[in-house]
């Protein structure tokens, strides 16, 4: 049975340390070590879910691998927001 509201969900992610910060750095750390470009293969992964995008050198796969998708778009989000308020203050 479909589930359908008029109202707006709240969604509240569990705190965390932020985990997802720390993994995105050190994958792209580790994505341009190799020569890739972090950004399409972050987007390459988010859209397909394939972990092949991300290179397994430094352990980058595995450790981006631990962290749900959805909390991996949820730190982009996050941080593309904290940045728009500061240049907002600029």
């Amino acid at each position: 049975m479909d589930w359908v509201s008029d109202e707006t969900m709240l969604f509240r992610p569990a705190a965390e340390e932020n985990a997802a910060e720390k993994t995105i750095r050190r994958a792209c750390e580790a994505m341009e070590e190799k020569g890739y470009n972090p950004i399409n293969q972050l987007v390459g992964y988010l859209l397909s879910g394939d972990p092949a995008y991300i290179t397994s050198h430094n352990d980058a796969r595995s450790m981006i691998r631990k962290i749900e998708r959805d909390e991996l778009l949820e730190e982009f989000v996050r941080s593309y927001l904290a940045n728009m308020k500061k240049e907002a203050g600029k």
